[in-house]
């Protein structure tokens, strides 16, 4: 019993730390991003998404590494994919009262949310059939095709964004240096990887003894602490008005995500991860797919009405609590 408390004190001390640290990570890097005269669009799909996806980053690694639990490195991924689509709903609840979130998003985050689709409809052909794209050495073949969409997709909102007219910013004053800036960020990115390291040896002990499973554990707990620099950044962007940093920092944090199975299965020298991971993780693959198919019919839509949250966004968390309801008891069946 000492050890379960002593555990879940330690979990939380983790999450704490991300949340923390993860958000001001997170504004130390839109500052730098501020001074260095990038724009807010391509900030919030390059910049921010990939210093936001740290943790999953960490998290994966350390359980790859460190705790052989590749269910937790891949529940985490998947999950962590699923809440962020959720934040988008979070969002809405935080915007205009009257008026839905998505319907004031650029048409634009529509590439990036497709692009997250073709990558997790690649992650979901990877877990049924984890061995149909063959492999170089131990690295699964599926991992190759994770890279060149990322890339592919970085470089076609890469041309998007340059095709944007860009409106000039009034001239701000910072009461920080460039330095300081840089100094502050690598601080807080240092406090990120310590607790997300810490997070899949927790998470282990806390599964084992609570009888949920890695799977389902992966998936909610972990998942959920470890986007939590999503969630608090993008809540902090929608309170300053900047939609598309909020809106771009969460599909860009998705396809991200997926790249960071390439490097856990570099890392994971047994053979291609999905070999080794409970295929309950379709589960949440399937259900991210459908909630970022909503997001893009609510951008495309534009609705001008909601009660509390729009109808898109709604729906998000309708199918997000089916999701966590049917991969509970699947993993309650198997067990």
């Amino acid at each position: 019993m000492n050890n379960l408390y002593s555990d879940l004190f330690g979990f939380i001390l983790c999450a704490s730390v991300i949340i923390i640290s993860g958000s001001r990570l997170s504004k130390y890097g839109d500052l730098l991003a501020d001074m260095m005269g990038w724009g807010k669009m391509f900030v919030g799909l390059i910049l921010m998404a990939t210093i936001t996806s740290m943790p999953e980053l960490m998290t994966g690694i350390s359980s790859i590494v460190i705790v052989d639990a590749p269910n937790l490195a891949v529940g985490d991924i998947v999950g962590s994919c699923a809440f962020n689509i959720l934040i988008i709903s979070v969002m809405d609840l935080f915007y205009d009262s009257k008026k839905p979130l998505t319907s004031v998003a650029q048409t634009g985050h529509v590439i990036a949310a497709s692009f997250g689709i073709m990558m997790l409809t690649l992650v979901a052909f990877a877990i049924l059939m984890p061995g149909i794209f063959g492999k170089i050495a131990w690295i699964g073949g599926f991992s190759i095709f994770f890279l060149i969409l990322y890339f592919i997709a970085m470089r076609t909102l890469f041309l998007y964004v340059k095709k944007q007219p860009v409106a000039k910013e009034k001239e701000r004053s910072y009461s920080l240096t460039l330095k300081q800036v840089v100094f502050k960020y690598a601080v807080n990115a240092t406090f990120v990887i310590i607790a997300a390291l810490g997070l899949p040896y927790f998470g282990k002990h806390l599964a084992a003894a609570s009888g949920l499973g890695q799977s389902f554990f992966g998936t909610l707990f972990i998942a959920a602490s470890t986007s939590l620099p999503e969630l608090v950044v993008s809540v902090a962007a929608i309170r300053m008005g900047t939609i598309d940093l909020a809106i771009g920092n969460i599909f860009g944090s998705n396809l991200f995500n997926i790249c960071i199975f390439t490097i856990d299965d570099i890392l994971y020298t047994k053979g291609p991860i999905f070999l080794y991971t409970n295929p309950n993780h379709i589960i949440p693959v399937l259900s991210t797919i459908i909630i970022t198919a909503i997001g893009i019919s609510g951008i495309v839509f534009r609705s001008e009405k909601k009660w509390k949250l729009a109808l898109d966004t709604g729906a998000i968390v309708l199918v997000y609590i089916l999701m966590m309801v049917v991969l509970y008891y699947k993993n309650k069946t198997v067990t």
